[in-house]
């Protein structure tokens, strides 16, 4: 899975017209208060309201030291 997705599911949380009020209250100026997951027809996808989720790590103990020595 890449880091930055090409597309992204709409949601209220990080949209560009709306305003966070509670953990998941966002006040819309054209749809009142919505919750954070729903959206709307006038999303505006505003990157930095996003945090991307975090990559994944290989489990430590199947990696061991013979896997990378030549």
């Amino acid at each position: 899975m890449p880091l930055f997705q090409k597309k992204i599911e709409p949601r209220c949380a990080y949209c560009a017209n709306g305003r966070l009020v509670g953990e998941d209250r966002i006040v819309c100026p054209k749809k009142g208060v919505m919750d954070a997951a729903s959206h709307c027809r006038k999303f505006v996808y505003d990157p930095l309201r996003r945090t991307p989720p975090r990559p994944q790590t290989a489990p430590r103990d199947v990696a061991q030291g013979e896997d990378f020595s030549l």
